[in-house]
Formats: C-alpha cells, structure tokens, sequence
C-alpha cells in the first residue's frame, strides 16, 4: 500500500494513493484509523486494515492539500552517511569500514512541497537524495538474514546540509539540523510493494531539471538489511524508527566549483517505484520579511 499524511484545511489527514489518485479520511472523522506514527508504532498490526478502511474514504483532491512528512514522531532518525563508494571518493574520504551514522531530528522535517529553507548564516546548503527504509517490528542483535522483515516500509529523503556547518565539528549532526531542510515524503511505501531492500531501484536527483545524481541502490556499501542489523547491535530498534540510509556521488561540495542550491531553485529525488519528492528553495531572509 502507498500511504500519503497530509493537512487540508488545518486537519491532519491520511489517504491512501491507488493510480495516482487519494482515498482517505481526516483525523476528526469518526472512522479514522490513526497516524502512521500510531499505526506504525503499534508493530504495523494495523496498517492493512487502515489502508482498507482508508481506500472507502473521501476522494482527496491534491490540489488543496499539503503534503507532510509520513512520520514526525519517530523516537530515533538515524543517518547513514559515506554509505556508496563514489561518494566517499568525492567527499576526500578513505570508505569506511563501520557504517557513519548520524542523527537528524524531527524539528528538521519538512514534507514534499514545502520550501528547504537555506539559512542566513551559511550559503552552502547542498542536497543529498536519500532511500529511507522504517522499522515495523523492533529488535535487538538482529540478524541480517531477518533484518528485511524488520522493515515495514520506504519512502525518501532529501538530506540538506549547510555544509560549513557540518564540517565544523568532527560530528556531522548540527549541519545536519537547521530547521526545514529534511524533505521526506511525499508517500510511505509498503515494503510488500517493492523489491526485497529495494534492490534494483534507481535514485535520482535533480537540480533544475539537470541530473546531479543517479545510482543503483544496489550499490549501496552497507545493504538496508546490513545498516538494520549493525545499529541492532547496539541499540534497540523501535517500531516507527526511521534509517535515512545515505546518498551517491553528486552532490555540490564534491563539483568544482561547488554547486549550493540557492533561493528559486527546485531540486527532485526520484526513487523507482516509491515516487517523487520536490522542493523549492527559499532564503531564509526572504521568509523573514514575509513574516513581518
């Protein structure tokens, strides 16, 4: 099932995409099923019935709606960075032999739509596409021979980063955290939907129409199965948790001269089978002045 969260006329809402078109239901009707947040966070025993009970809704048209995020409640979001060998070349890393992990947070999220807002402090606002994989059943020590039935679903994620901030400290996590600059959506993607790990998919990003990345997912250092069992090993997965699982060769730090995304640009990441996310970009200062 493709699930889609999104807000019409101040109400949160889920639908459920089938051919293009949505089915769903707001959470002040009375046959509401929940968030993905609660439906997800309950080992996904629910999300079947949801989708059926969602698919008999209201047709939603997407012209008055906005998209949000498909989780804004996960207890860990947990970044994967250096996670494709072209990648690491291009950034001046040696591949590295244990997964990069970081974290992001959910003030940083913004949904399909929504303008990344490139701060006024910094002019190195770069774009990352990025497969998400979500945790449906939680574990500890799992095995990455079970670790894909550990996944409830995908979706995808655009992993802004003010750049000079990131490489200020040796920890990556504050260039990785200015407010709206983690686009993730527009849709949740059912792992039964797609193939196992979403081996064979192809990501793209572009900038301005232009393609500033493509790979395979297969070409992925750390498969989803792996990254799954590895921070296992460490950590107790949580239904809901979401693995922002990390991003090819491309982005504007690695180009000379650098390529930052600038106020008017509009920047995609497409995923085979799972969808589009856009987003515009927008100057801080400029959001500002409109507020005041």
């Amino acid at each position: 099932m493709r699930f889609v969260r999104f807000e019409l006329e101040g109400n949160e809402g889920l639908a459920v995409e089938n051919n293009g078109s949505l089915r769903g239901l707001l959470v002040n009707d009375p046959e509401f099923p929940g968030t993905l947040d609660a439906l997800v966070g309950a080992d996904g025993s629910g999300l079947a019935a949801a989708g059926e009970t969602l698919a008999c809704g209201k047709t939603i048209s997407r012209e008055g709606i906005r998209y949000l995020p498909p989780f804004s409640r996960a207890s860990k979001i947990l970044c994967v960075g250096l996670n494709y060998h072209d990648h690491s070349a291009e950034s001046g890393y040696a591949q590295p032999k244990y997964p990069t992990v970081f974290a992001r947070f959910n003030s940083s999220l913004i949904g399909h739509g929504d303008d990344i807002i490139r701060p006024e402090v910094s002019d190195t606002l770069d774009f990352e596409g990025e497969l998400v994989a979500v945790i449906g059943k939680g574990g500890f020590k799992i095995s990455e021979q079970d670790a894909l039935g550990h996944v409830i679903g995908y979706s995808i994620f655009n992993d802004g980063s003010i750049r000079e901030y990131q490489h200020a400290t040796p920890q990556w996590t504050i260039g990785k955290n200015f407010d709206s600059t983690g686009a993730f959506g527009p849709v949740f993607v059912t792992a039964d939907e797609l193939p196992a790990g979403c081996k064979g998919l192809f990501l793209e990003t572009r900038l301005n129409g232009q393609v500033v990345q493509r790979a395979n997912i297969d070409d992925m250092v750390f498969s989803v199965a792996s990254l799954v069992s590895i921070l296992s090993q460490t950590m107790t997965l949580e239904p809901g948790d979401v693995i922002v699982t990390g991003t090819p060769a491309g982005v504007g730090a690695g180009r000379k001269p650098p390529l930052w995304m600038k106020s008017g640009d509009v920047c995609e990441v497409e995923i085979d089978r799972i969808g589009l996310l856009v987003n515009s970009i927008r100057d801080e200062v400029a959001v500002g002045r409109e507020a005041a």
